[in-house]
C-alpha cells in the first residue's frame, strides 16, 4: 500500500503486555505533533496492560485474543482480516508474543516492522539476554526490522546497542535494555522505512576490555 504525503501514516500497533514501545511512540506522536495515525492497539490477550494506558489519551484499543480460535491459521486469518478492514501503512509489533504465519506475513509485506531485543542477526528468537550473558558478548541491544517468513531474518531498519556490565542478570540486562537509547517509531520515512528517532543516555562503562566489535552505543537509520 503505497502512503500518500498529504495524510497522517496509518500505523497499527500490536502488543501482548504492556507495550513500552507503543507507548514511547504514542507520546512521541503527541509531544511533537507528528503527522502519524495510530488507527489501532490490538492484542492478543485481553489483560494486557497496554490496553488500559491506550485507552486513557483516547486511542483505539480492542482483543483479539488467540486463544478463542482453535488454530493458529484461523486466528491469522481474522487478524488479516481486521488489519485489512483498517488498513493502516505499518503494522508495528511492539512486544506481540506471537509469531506471525507465512501468508499472514507475505500478505503485508514490507508494512509490518517488529522490535527484537538483540542485535540481529545474532540472538534470533527467545531468551535473548540469556544467550547474550552466556556468550559474555561486551555489548547488547535491540534491532528494528522489517518482518518476513523467517523469524528475525528482516531486513534491518535501525539498532540500539547498551553495553554488558559486570554483574549483569537477565533481568538487570531486559531492564537497562528498556531505558537505553530506545528506537522509536516515528513517522516521514523516506523511501520504503520510517526512521528511527532515538535518546541517547549516559552507560557505565562496559564490563571486560573495551569493546572492539565496531557497535556504537547508539541507533542508527540504516541506509
Amino acid at each position: 500500500m503505497p502512503h500518500s504525503p498529504d495524510r497522517p501514516i496509518r500505523v497499527a500497533i500490536l502488543i501482548s503486555g504492556r507495550g513500552s514501545n507503543m507507548q514511547a511512540l504514542a507520546e512521541t506522536v503527541a509531544a511533537e505533533d507528528l503527522p502519524v495515525d495510530i488507527c489501532t492497539v490490538l492484542s492478543n490477550r485481553a489483560d494486557a496492560a497496554g490496553l488500559d494506558w491506550a485507552r486513557a489519551p483516547g486511542l483505539h484499543a480492542d482483543v483479539l485474543a488467540h486463544r478463542e480460535f482453535g488454530s493458529r491459521d484461523a486466528f491469522d486469518a481474522a487478524l488479516r482480516a481486521r488489519l485489512d478492514a483498517l488498513a493502516p501503512d505499518y503494522i508495528l509489533l511492539a512486544g506481540f508474543m506471537r509469531v506471525l504465519g507465512a501468508d499472514l506475513v507475505r500478505h503485508f509485506e514490507g508494512r509490518i516492522i517488529n522490535i527484537h531485543p538483540s542485535l540481529l542477526p545474532v540472538f534470533p528468537g527467545l531468551h535473548t539476554h540469556e544467550q547474550a550473558l552466556s556468550q559474555g558478548v561486551q555489548w547488547h541491544g535491540c534491532t528494528v526490522h522489517f518482518v518476513t517468513p523467517e523469524l528475525d531474518h528482516g531486513p534491518i531498519i535501525a539498532q540500539g546497542a547498551i553495553p554488558g556490565l559486570d554483574g549483569d542478570t537477565p533481568d538487570t540486562l531486559a531492564a537497562r535494555l528498556l531505558a537505553a537509547p530506545d528506537p522509536v517509531y516515528t513517522q516521514g520515512g523516506r523511501g520504503d522505512a520510517p526512521p528511527i528517532r532515538t535518546a541517547p543516555r549516559r552507560q557505565r562503562r562496559p564490563r571486560g576490555r573495551a569493546a572492539g566489535s565496531g557497535i556504537r552505543p547508539a541507533c542508527h537509520s540504516c541506509s
